[in-house]
């Protein structure tokens, strides 16, 4: 099984990730943070993802450092899990509506991370957490899994609604860009036979 652990630890947060490519969607997460820990749990449900995460982080400050550096810890640990990339589909993109909110996410795992984030909100918090922090996230998550990741809501107007629709997106999409094609199981899915930088 493809299977990535990290351990991260600055003076500002110390965090440790366990992740399972090939598992059930089974998680344990604890972040102190409850909405982010909501969230990813979804990302783990809904990309059949075993996820397990330990974050102690200054949210005596604010929750800023803790939603950074989890990203950056479940992207190094996804990217850890993935190792060579040989045989995955790549590409993928999802549609998920909850209710009158419906999010697009399409997905290169390039060994090229950048991020397109076409999400407004219309509250500064849900919950304690601070709407602006998700862009974060995702931005950290892509950064350090290696993804070109595009994530646009297309409509809708509550709050918590569009934020899991681009989680559950993002899970869907990597659940299908992970997946192992039985035609190239033993190919880099690139014409250069390799994947990331500027190659």
């Amino acid at each position: 099984m493809r299977v990535g652990t990290v351990k991260r630890k600055t003076k500002e947060t110390s965090i440790e990730v366990e992740l399972n490519l090939d598992g059930t969607g089974v998680y344990d997460v604890k972040t102190g943070i409850g909405f982010l820990d909501h969230m990813l749990e979804q990302l783990s449900r809904h990309s059949l993802m075993d996820l397990k995460v330990r974050a102690d982080g200054d949210l005596h400050i604010d929750f800023h450092h803790t939603t950074e550096d989890s990203g950056i810890a479940i992207g190094e640990a996804f990217a850890a899990a993935l190792g060579d990339l040989k045989g995955i589909r790549r590409y993928a993109e999802a549609h998920i509506p909850m209710d009158e909110t419906l999010t697009r996410v399409a997905l290169d795992i390039s060994n090229r991370p950048y991020l397109i984030w076409k999400v407004e909100f219309s509250r500064d918090k849900l919950g304690e957490m601070d709407t602006e922090l998700f862009k974060e996230w995702f931005q950290a998550f892509a950064q350090a899994a290696g993804i070109t990741l595009h994530v646009e809501n297309l409509y809708g107007t509550n709050n918590h609604h569009i934020v899991e629709s681009c989680f559950k997106a993002l899970a869907r999409s990597l659940r299908d860009a992970i997946e192992i094609d039985p035609r190239c199981a033993d190919a880099v899915p690139s014409t250069k036979g390799v994947l990331g930088g500027s190659l």
